[in-house]
């Protein structure tokens, strides 16, 4: 399922101050999203990746290393890596995967700060059906309404630059993309925003299969409702994100 990446050391590469107190804060943060995806049952196995552009170093980006389970990962274990393949701080690789679509989704996309992606059940269950994933049936849904966008072409294992380029090409100006026969990419212009957004988007897919599952019709939300309960849920997003996760830290305490 994953494939390791064997990439140049760039350690005797100088970037100024890898410690500062914004950068330690980033680690927690990016650490105890993995966490609490895991205690969600959002993670599979070692697979998966959660990145985020280091602060003050936009040329550089956190991520977990290959063979950690989300529930492992602390905010010492996560690596620092350059877009160039080298691997600036931390014990390990990044999983070949993470490396070819993160790194090439925050080189080319200005707003993905952070990039989550995840075979999460539910969200990766309507990647697998004909169509546009999202129903537009739930309010928890229309957080994401003219957010999303979806790759219809899965090419097997992310495992080159031209796999990673075509991926952020076919987000555009979104930021969720489903990718068909695979899973989600939830990007972010902070990490508090991307799991936000991953958490409420496996929400929205849970239920909506729920109700999909009865048989019975779904109510659409009509489009200019969809459209004004869009903009309503994204006032104060950024707050209501920090908040979220600032709780997410809160209940994993010292995990």
């Amino acid at each position: 399922m994953a494939h390791d990446l064997v990439l140049p050391s760039g350690r005797d590469i100088f970037y100024g101050d890898l410690d500062s107190a914004e950068i330690i804060e980033a680690r927690i943060d990016l650490a105890a999203s993995l966490r609490m995806a895991a205690r969600l049952g959002l993670s599979e196995g070692i697979c998966n990746h959660f990145s985020a552009l280091v602060p003050g170093h936009p040329k550089l980006f956190l991520v977990n290393p290959y063979g950690l389970a989300f529930e492992e990962v602390t905010a010492a274990s996560l690596l620092i890596c350059d877009f160039e393949g080298h691997v600036i701080a931390g014990d390990g690789m990044p999983e070949a995967t993470a490396f070819y679509i993160h790194a090439r989704l925050h080189l080319h996309k200005a707003t993905a700060v952070a990039a989550f992606h995840t075979h999460m059940p539910n969200a990766t269950a309507l990647a697998m059906i004909e169509g546009q994933p999202l129903a537009w049936a739930g309010q928890t849904a229309l957080k994401f309404y003219g957010r999303v966008a979806v790759d219809e072409h899965f090419n097997g294992l992310a495992l080159d630059t031209s796999e990673g380029d075509r991926i952020a090409a076919a987000m555009g100006d979104a930021d969720i993309v489903f990718l068909k026969n695979h899973g989600v990419m939830v990007t972010a212009p902070s990490i508090a925003e991307a799991w936000d957004d991953l958490y409420y988007l496996e929400r929205a897919a849970e239920v909506q299969l729920k109700a999909m599952s009865s048989g019975r019709p779904l109510k659409i939300v009509p489009k200019a409702i969809a459209e004004k309960t869009a903009r309503q849920m994204r006032e104060g997003n950024a707050q209501s994100a920090r908040m979220h996760l600032d709780s997410v830290r809160r209940v994993l305490g010292d995990e």
